[in-house]
C-alpha cells in the first residue's frame, strides 16, 4: 500500500485517500458453503436462546404475548 504525499504534474498536492490495492479470494464465501452453514448454525442458535430467556423472563410464550398485544 502506498502510503505519502502525492503531487501531480502540476505541483499541486492532492492529499485525496489513496485507493488500497484489490485481491479476489480463492475460496467463494456464497451458496451452501461450510461458512455460511457454520454463521447459520450460530444465528439459530442465538435466536433459540433469545426466545427461552424471554419466556423465561416473561412468563408466558411468545405466541401468547404477541395475541395479548
Amino acid at each position: 500500500m502506498r502510503t505519502g504525499n502525492i503531487v501531480d504534474d502540476q505541483g499541486k498536492l492532492n492529499n485525496f485517500a489513496v485507493e488500497p490495492q484489490m485481491y479476489v479470494d480463492e475460496v467463494s464465501r456464497t451458496g451452501f458453503t461450510p461458512y455460511a452453514e457454520l454463521l447459520n448454525g450460530r444465528l439459530a442458535m442465538i435466536g433459540f436462546v433469545s426466545m427461552l430467556l424471554f419466556e423465561a423472563f416473561a412468563g408466558q410464550g411468545l405466541v401468547t404475548w404477541f395475541t395479548g398485544l
